[in-house]
């Protein structure tokens, strides 16, 4: 009997990327190590926060890639170096003005979208001070040492304010576009993108790749719309943040037409934080929660999400290939 060959559809994450096209193809070798032609397909919603791609090959440093000098002085603008407090307050700040919303007016009781806006800056609190632990941390001790010299330019850590603005900057672009999600116009317009990659009902096994808030806008796609899918893969995901999870708009569940569910992330990955999805989106039995190294520079980077077994096993597997 004929086996319908299965899709599988990438749901990328934060920031600006690369050109569509180009971005489908890298995920494909990094899942894969070919690519895949018309057997994958990437949701591209970066059109509708950037004005054009990044160049060819450039990484974004939402993905793992180091932050240019252009983004370092942006960043610098933007708060990255200022005290943890500050930094929380202007990156709400700067969430709020992008979503159009006013700041709340310090009235004894709160509204429900302030009461929930409220939890969510309470989930950026912690980014920001995990950043600031792991920014410590992964110095390795080298800065302002003598013994630099005695290492190749290559190994050595970034000095540690450089260091932790990388990671400030994960958790600025982060929660101002998880915030806008939410809060701004852009949820339905990214779950748009998401409807119109799916292929249509009955077109063969479907797997869904959804990448930090892609996975989040993935999630609720397959939710609402109860697609089947063979496989929903989560990497890098806020799903398990309790902040998060109080803002989707149904309880947290399986999809109905999911028929398994594998989520994956990094003990120090800033954006997951959470990292255990079973029992809150039950039935637990149809959800894998794996923790993986992600040697990226921030560790959310999603080519070394991609790469890792726990992910490619599953995927491959129901294409019929070897990991």
């Amino acid at each position: 009997m004929h086996r319908t060959r299965p899709t599988v559809v990438y749901v990328h994450g934060n920031g600006n990327k690369v050109r569509s096209g180009l971005l489908k193809s890298q995920w494909d070798q990094a899942l894969f190590g070919r690519d895949m032609a018309d057997a994958s397909r990437m949701a591209y919603w970066a059109a509708l926060q950037y004005e054009r791609p990044l160049p060819d090959f450039r990484v974004d440093a939402l993905d793992g890639g180091p932050l240019t000098e252009t983004e370092s002085v942006a960043a610098a603008g933007a708060g990255v170096f200022d005290s943890p407090e500050e930094f929380v307050a202007r990156t709400v700040q700067e969430a709020r003005r992008e979503a159009g919303a006013a700041a709340p007016e310090g009235r004894a009781v709160e509204t429900p979208a302030e009461a929930a806006e409220g939890a969510l800056v309470g989930w950026l609190r912690e980014m920001t001070y995990l950043a600031e632990t792991l920014g410590a941390a992964e110095t390795g001790g080298h800065e302002g040492t003598e013994d630099d010299g005695a290492l190749p330019l290559e190994v050595l850590p970034l000095p540690r304010p450089l260091r932790t603005a990388l990671f400030r900057e994960l958790v600025r672009r982060t929660f101002r576009d998880v915030h806008a999600y939410f809060f701004g116009d852009r949820g339905p317009a990214i779950r748009r993108v998401i409807e119109d990659a799916l292929p249509p009902p009955g077109a063969g096994p479907v797997v869904v790749v959804g990448h930090s808030l892609g996975s989040v806008a993935a999630y609720e796609v397959l939710r609402e719309r109860e697609r089947e899918v063979e496989l929903l893969v989560t990497l890098g995901s806020p799903l398990a943040i309790t902040e998060v999870r109080d803002q989707l708009a149904r309880p947290p569940a399986v999809p109905a037409g999911v028929r398994a569910w594998r989520n994956v992330s990094d003990l120090r990955d800033l954006v997951a934080l959470g990292h255990t999805l079973r029992p809150e989106y039950g039935p637990p039995e149809r959800i894998t929660d794996a923790l993986v190294t992600n040697n990226s520079e921030n560790h959310h980077g999603i080519s070394q999400y991609l790469a890792q077994a726990a992910v490619r096993e599953p995927v491959q597997r129901l294409f019929g290939q070897p990991a």
